[in-house]
């Protein structure tokens, strides 16, 4: 919409002068791109998308105020949306004919409404805001974009906008700049694919050109040209040095020409021919580009014509003689080609034309092809990056065959290239695979994304031991394999922390190697290659090509190995592997849960074992390991439960060494999400070896214990188990570890579930001072931590004995959570919202909280679109409208016409906390009046037919107070 709007739209003038797109393919397509773009922005970049643009976008729409529904406020023909900027204009505003929108999320919304009339609206946009980036991110980002092209460096890009912008939402805008950098640059590579096609580009014979004369540039009186040298260094792929928007015009290149006899010539060399222009000292530089002399066939009559000199000392026969052996070769390449391909030769012109483009083909066939599946499986995993060096990473020269292994290997399992693995080598379990196996839970969230491999070290910057893996990786495919295997151990074990050692076995083709040997009948192989895949399986990039290479069957084939180390290196393994969900997936698709469930049968809590009961306990280990990177999948969760891992790993929770309980306790934290396992971890008398680790001495083990009773602590019968067995001493007495934030988190969210109870409130959390310590934590910068403290203080307050004094013993306390109504984040103010609505049922606190400015604190918040913020804050609002004249004072702040939109939300515990709300606003006479005015009675009376009888109460009596007002009003006019 930048370089592409201003330089390669086709442009008309209108009778009033006005600028129209004109009705062109070419300007089809680009209101069609921007359309997607605009359609797509929100739900792709939400954040960038509530970005407010610097002035609005405005143009003369063909909506009017009955399109628009939810959302806005509509008065005749004149529409606001909800959503204002931070000074209270309206993100979207029509006054009709003329809309001004002020953001992205805010033009997807109307573009959506627009229907069928999308392209219309996008057109009208364009062709009124001619400007559309300066608007959209100011003059200096603007001026930024314009003056870069397709080859800019996008961090160099970032850099220098924060050099010169040091605003707010700085970073924000940079990533909208980049966002918008990247669109035009898509724009335009679209629009030079379909000039390539009507024009027929030949950069070749410029190129070839300009190399004969650089021959005639030379020292001495017999010296032809001083120099000849192009303006840019950077050539595109179709051969191009021109910006793509000046390609569009048919351009292929600038030259600087210093002959011997006159001033400096700055030529642009296009597919029309060649011309003389305005000097491109700069790259781009606007103003430069036009056209000053006329246009000459080539670049020889050109300088013949400008030069005396040059005509002088040059003749066709020397040309002749100089073009002479380029011109051969060329015509020999030619012939080769048409004899390999069985086509006639052509003239000389486009012989030499077609043998460059066959010979470049050829090259680039030759130095970059892979073999398919490596080549889909390196776009998959960040490794193709390399392709553009000429380097296949992992590929060897696709002739060479794999030297046959001296140990026995399965049929099959050889693969004949080292980036190609055998498609015969995976198999599938007898019978079909259920559909739902292919399918992950909706709410798993993935903890990876795809990661472009970044790379910094040069050849001369790699460790010795880079090049002694690769040369053992190479031993490894020559067939020598168990002694080798061990060896490569042996140095990965020097330098597991290395990364480029890491992947020095993946990029010569090692990964393939390894993951064939566990096929192999051979143990210590087997052993050796596992050992080695569980140190390199850390790095997300190897992970994931394990994966896609089918390294995860391999390893869920060997957990029912009679060796009991080979179960637990694989399981290990896996644990490592299976960070994301195709990962997790394929585990369970390939029984690997089950197998896994049956590993955890051991003994672990004999006083003396024996060598062979060790090796069953580090089984065990290892497969808990593996479930605990499973368990972050709800399909995963209830195969656990089917397989009978519950009572399993009841049983190991129970072990007194702590490397075995931190993965029990994390599998169970994480499937303790569920109902069932809550149940489970009830009955089965789980949560008194939960509270007994809460004591140990190690801060990860006693988090994962306070989280699984974080969750577990949903049913009362749990929580007056955590009671029962002391478990809240422990709780908190973890609230004094400051610097463990994760830990802090934990804890604080048991504290608050199990103070739901006011039982665990009233014999235990007040003797234990544990209201001071939660307070605290308000303090700690973490929002985690911050949210979990403000959520664990409303049933202490609720349920506390003398609540009101306490909190107000606590110096400076009600200032700090006041001041907490200033962050960014929902989860904070919402549970501060919620810890306000219980300090201010004492009238006291109340005064306190009004002192501090909560009335307009509370009054910013009430723009929010956030439900859960909505519930609590309006909750808010209601208690402390019962103080001195703060519902007025909420009224004079802009409070009310936000909490009556509250009623169109779908939640019923919004309308309950806004229905009160709104009650206690309705005693003062202003906020009636704006209520009503903002359409307050229809929903209403809705809600007064609820089954709730409090909502019904507070919706009635609102509307009673609204009726009375009115009523008042007639009565004063009629009298007066």
């Amino acid at each position: 919409m930048g370089l592409s709007l201003s330089k390669v739209a086709q442009w008309t003038t209108d009778s009033s002068g006005r600028g129209k797109l004109e009705l062109t393919t070419m300007n089809e397509s680009l209101l069609k791109e921007v359309l997607r773009f605009v359609e797509e922005f929100s739900s792709q970049h939400p954040l960038e998308s509530e970005h407010v643009f610097e002035e609005p976008l405005q143009w003369s729409t063909t909506l009017v105020a009955s399109d628009f529904k939810t959302d806005y406020d509509i008065s005749d023909s004149d529409v606001q949306s909800h959503e204002k900027d931070s000074e209270g204009r309206p993100l979207l505003q029509l006054s009709a004919p003329t809309v001004y929108v002020r953001s992205f999320s805010q033009l997807s919304k109307l573009v959506h409404l627009a229907d069928d009339k999308k392209l219309e609206e996008v057109q009208a946009c364009l062709e009124e805001n001619k400007e559309p980036m300066v608007k959209i991110i100011g003059p200096s980002f603007a001026s930024i974009l314009e003056e870069k092209d397709t080859d800019t460096d996008v961090q160099g890009l970032a850099d220098k906008v924060k050099e010169e912008d040091q605003g707010k939402d700085l970073d924000v805008r940079v990533k909208l700049l980049l966002l918008l950098q990247n669109m035009d640059n898509q724009l335009l590579s679209q629009f030079l694919k379909e000039i390539d096609g009507q024009a027929g580009l030949d950069p070749a014979a410029v190129r070839n050109e300009v190399e004969l004369l650089k021959r005639l540039c030379s020292e001495g009186e017999k010296r032809v040209l001083k120099s000849v040298r192009y303006t840019s260094d950077y050539v595109f792929s179709n051969g191009c040095r021109a910006p793509p928007w000046r390609q569009a015009l048919h351009e292929i290149c600038y030259l600087v020409i210093e002959p011997c006899d006159t001033e400096t010539l700055y030529i642009t060399c296009s597919t029309a021919g060649v011309f003389l222009n305005g000097g491109i000292k700069q790259e781009g530089e606007e103003s430069g580009y036009e056209q000053t002399s006329d246009t000459y066939k080539d670049l020889e009559t050109l300088l013949k014509s400008t030069s005396q000199h040059f005509a002088a000392n040059t003749n066709k026969q020397d040309s002749a003689v100089q073009e002479l052996p380029s011109t051969q070769k060329i015509q020999h390449v030619e012939s080769v080609v048409a004899k390999e391909q069985g086509q006639p030769q052509r003239s000389d012109e486009q012989q030499e034309k077609n043998a460059y483009e066959a010979l470049q083909q050829r090259t680039l066939k030759m130095t970059y092809e892979l073999c398919p599946r490596w080549r889909d499986l390196a776009e998959r995993c960040g490794v193709a990056e390399e392709k553009k060096q000429g380097k296949s990473s992992g590929v060897e020269k696709s002739g060479e065959i794999q030297k046959k292994a001296k140990t026995k290997m399965k049929p099959n399992s050889v693969s004949p290239l080292p980036g190609c693995r055998s498609s015969q080598k995976i198999k599938t379990p007898a019978g079909s695979v259920p559909v739902d196996a292919f399918s992950e839970s909706s709410n798993e969230s993935e903890e990876e994304e795809e990661q472009p491999e970044r790379r910094t070290e040069s050849i001369t910057d790699l460790p010795p031991e880079y090049w002694q893996i690769q040369k053992l990786v190479k031993w490894l495919k020559a067939g020598n394999q168990t002694a080798t295997v061990l060896t490569l151990v042996h140095l990965m074990d020097f330098n597991l922390m290395q990364e480029t050692c890491q992947l020095a076995i993946r990029d010569v083709g090692g990964l393939d190697v390894l993951i064939n040997m566990l096929d192999t009948d051979e143990d210590r192989c087997k052993i050796g290659s596992l050992r080695i895949l569980r140190k390199i399986s850390h790095n997300m990039q190897i992970r994931r090509t394990i994966v896609y290479m089918g390294g995860l069957q391999g390893m869920v084939k060997i957990l029912d190995s009679p060796v009991k180390e080979l179960k637990a290196l694989a399981a290990e393994t896996i644990a490592n592997v299976a960070k994301f969900r195709k990962a997790r997936r394929t585990v369970r698709q390939f029984d690997g849960i089950k197998k896994l469930v049956k590993l955890l049968d051991c003994v672990p809590n004999l006083a003396k074992v024996t060598e062979n009961q060790e090796k069953d306990v580090e089984v065990a280990r290892c497969g808990a390991l593996a479930l605990w990177s499973c368990s972050k999948s709800t399909k995963n969760k209830e195969a656990i439960r089917k397989a009978g891992g519950i009572p399993l790993l009841g049983c190991l929770l129970k072990s007194q060494h702590e490397n075995m309980l931190i993965p029990v306790v994390g599998t169970l934290q994480e499937c303790a999400s569920e109902e069932s396992y809550r149940t489970a971890i009830k009955t089965n008398d789980m949560i008194k070896d939960l509270v007994k680790n809460l004591s140990r001495d190690n801060d990860e083990l006693q988090m994962h214990c306070a989280s699984a009773i974080f969750k577990c602590a949903e049913e009362k019968q749990t929580r007056d188990l955590v009671r029962l067995y002391k478990g809240l001493q422990p709780l908190v007495l973890l609230l004094k570890k400051a610097n463990n934030k994760p830990l802090l988190a934990a804890a604080t969210g048991a504290i608050w579930k199990c103070s739901i109870s006011v039982e665990n409130v009233a014999e235990i959390i007040d003797q234990l001072d544990g209201l001071r310590l939660v307070w605290s934590l308000l303090k700690n910068p973490n929002t985690d931590v911050q949210s979990s403290a403000a959520w664990a203080l409303c049933p202490c307050i609720e349920k506390a004995k003398d609540a009101g004094e306490m909190v107000r013993s606590l110096v400076g306390g009600l200032e700090l959570i006041v001041n907490l109504l200033k962050s960014t984040n929902n989860e904070v103010l919402a549970s501060i919202c919620a810890a306000i609505a219980k300090i201010a049922r004492d009238k006291e606190n109340l005064a306190v909280l009004t002192d501090h400015g909560v009335v307009q604190l509370l009054a910013k918040l009430t723009n929010t679109t956030d439900d859960r913020l909505r519930q609590h804050l309006a909750e808010a609002v209601g208690q402390c409208c019962k103080w001195s004249s703060n519902r007025a004072s909420f009224g004079e702040a802009g409070a009310v016409a936000p909490l009556v939109r509250y009623l169109k939300s779908k939640e019923h515990a919004v309308h309950q906390s806004t229905t009160m709300a709104l009650y206690q606003l309705s005693w003062d006479p202003h906020n009636c009046t704006i209520m009503h005015s903002k359409g307050v009675i229809k929903p209403l009376i809705q809600l007064i037919g609820s089954v709730d009888e409090l909502l019904q109460e507070n919706a009635a009596g609102c509307a009673r107070n609204i009726r009375l007002l009115a009523q008042a009003n007639r009565n004063a006019r009629l009298f007066s």
